[in-house]
C-alpha cells in the first residue's frame, strides 16, 4: 500500500506514545499532533490536547494549566523542536551566533525547557535533518538534555527526523540509530548528522505503515486533524472541511 512522507512520519511517531495516557501537542505542529490523534483512535493513548486548538483539548486555561498539568505529572508526552540539535540532546530555540549579539534570531523558548525537565516522554522532531540543524553542539542552550546532581523526571525520548529515528539513551547522554527510513542508507545519516552518535551492529528498516492505520488516517482521524490542522489535513489527504471531535 503507497504511503507519502507524512503517513511514514506520523505512524512512526504514533507508535512511539503506546502506553501514554495523555499526550499534549503544540498547534503548529501537525505530524506529532496526527500522530497523537492516531494512536488515540488505536487505543493506544488515553487522552489528546492540542493546544489552542477548538475542540482537540479539554484544558480551559492554554499554556498555563499545560504547565500546572506537567509539573503534576499529567501530562505522558510532548513534543520539542529546535532551530539546533545537538548530540546530547540540547535544544536551541533562540538563535545562531554569540548571545546576545545574534547573527539569526528564533522565537524563543516559551517553557520548553520547564517541559523538557518535567514530561517524561518527549519526543524531539526534526524534518530537516542536516548539518544545519543537527549540529555539534548548539549555539545556545534553550533547554538541556540531561541535567547533573538534579531531580529530572523528564528529558529526550528520541529523536525523529525525514531520515531516520534516534533514540536517547540517557546513561551515557547522547543519542543511537534505532532506524533508517526506507530508501535511506546509513552513509547518508552520518553525511547529513553534525554530531557522532551510536549505533547497532544491524541497523533495522523504520516499519512500512501497515495498512490499517492509513486507512484511519484516511478516514476519521483525518477529519480530527482537520480541525486544528486545516491546511495540513487539505494537503496530505484532500480533507477539506473540519469535523466537530471532542476528544
Amino acid at each position: 500500500m503507497e504511503y507519502s512522507r507524512e503517513e511514514l512520519l506520523i505512524c512512526t511517531i504514533a507508535h512511539m506514545l503506546d502506553g501514554v495516557d495523555h499526550v499534549a501537542v503544540g498547534v503548529a505542529s501537525p505530524i506529532p499532533g496526527a500522530a497523537a490523534m492516531l494512536q488515540h483512535a488505536l487505543g493506544g493513548v488515553g487522552r489528546v490536547t492540542v493546544l489552542n486548538s477548538r475542540h482537540a483539548q479539554a484544558i480551559t486555561d492554554g499554556a498555563t494549566e499545560l504547565f500546572d498539568m506537567a509539573a503534576q505529572g499529567r501530562i505522558g508526552a510532548f513534543f520539542l523542536s529546535g532551530g539546533q540539535i545537538d548530540g546530547q540532546g540540547n535544544i536551541n530555540l533562540i538563535g545562531i551566533g554569540d548571545y546576545p549579539d545574534l547573527d539569526v534570531r528564533w522565537s524563543g523558548s516559551f517553557g520548553s525547557a520547564m517541559l523538557y525537565y518535567l514530561v517524561p516522554r518527549v519526543i524531539l522532531f526534526r524534518e530537516e535533518h542536516t548539518r544545519r540543524t543537527l549540529v555539534e553542539a548548539v549555539d545556545f542552550i534553550t533547554a538541556p538534555g540531561t541535567s547533573d546532581g538534579i531531580h529530572r523526571p523528564g528529558g529526550p525520548y528520541g529523536l525523529v527526523t525525514n531520515l531516520c529515528v534516534f533514540d536517547f539513551d540517557k546513561a551515557v547522554g547522547g543519542f543511537r540509530l534505532a532506524s533508517l527510513h526506507p530508501g535511506v542508507t546509513l552513509e547518508e545519516v552520518h553525511d547529513n548528522t553534525g554530531f557522532v552518535f551510536a549505533q547497532p551492529e544491524v541497523v533495522r528498516t523504520t516499519p512500512h505503515p501497515r495498512p490499517c492505520d492509513l486507512e484511519q488516517l484516511r478516514g476519521a482521524v483525518g477529519l480530527r486533524v482537520a480541525d486544528p490542522y486545516p491546511s495540513f489535513a487539505g494537503r496530505v489527504w484532500g480533507i477539506s472541511q473540519p469535523k466537530e471531535f471532542c476528544f
